[in-house]
């Protein structure tokens, strides 16, 4: 949502940011709003924090999940092949990013989900750079699938499933030496592991580890004025 002379947009949408003061008197409380063709509101995103933003990428691949994500790597790992995607490639500070992790099993074979008991679960587990933040990762809802032998139920994946983690640019816990690594154009790997085992319908294999690697380009926040005309002070 584009700033107007007069902030009639961000009034018409009640996100005047009217506590703001100097450069920032008139500027709207940073979000997405996604709107249907008779102009109601269907969806909202919103940060708690004001220097943190999600990207609209980010918000495309929320709404609409299979158009957006740029594949990073495919791994073929065993029982299983792992895609790794993500919403952006290139982000700055305050920038909220969705990594993607498809996992594809053969036919008959299943891996545990997060919450069993006795049984060791899929777990991505993600080892973020300073400055930046993550979120829990997000798991899709899992089977139950009855094992006969023992007469135990257990929640499981199977076929494809998909899980996702959010990770953010911090603003505010940037130290020196990161604050330096964002104040011009950089690489920054974001590196873990895809912890599993995987079961047939007679076994279960030992449990396995997949490194995954997700890389973004981190370039400076751009502190350039807006234009005279939509300034407010």
């Amino acid at each position: 949502m584009l700033a107007d002379p007069n902030s009639q947009v961000i009034r018409s949408f009640n996100v005047l940011n009217s506590e703001a003061k100097g450069m920032t008197k008139g500027m709207a409380h940073p979000g997405f709003f996604f709107i249907d063709e008779s102009g109601a509101i269907r969806e909202k995103y919103f940060e708690a924090k004001y220097t943190n933003r999600f990207t609209a990428n980010n918000v495309i691949g929320k709404l609409f999940p299979e158009l957006t994500e740029e594949v990073s790597n495919t791994i073929e790992a065993p029982h299983l092949r792992l895609t790794l995607s993500q919403s952006d490639r290139t982000v700055v500070p305050g920038s909220r990013v969705t990594l993607t992790a498809d996992v594809e099993l053969p036919p008959d074979v299943h891996v545990y989900s997060p919450g069993v008991r006795g049984y060791k679960p899929v777990q991505l587990i993600l080892h973020t750079p300073a400055g930046m933040e993550s979120t829990p990762a997000i798991y899709p809802n899992p089977k139950i699938l009855y094992l006969e032998a023992i007469k135990e139920q257990v929640p499981v994946f199977d076929g494809t499933f998909r899980i996702t983690e959010d990770v953010t640019v911090s603003v505010s816990k940037l130290r020196d030496g990161a604050r330096a690594l964002f104040s011009t154009r950089k690489t920054v790997s974001i590196v873990g592991e895809l912890q599993y085992q995987a079961c047939d319908k007679t076994i279960c294999y030992p449990s396995a580890s997949v490194p995954v690697k997700w890389e973004l380009q981190v370039r400076p926040l751009d502190l350039k004025r807006s234009p005279k005309a939509i300034q407010h002070k």
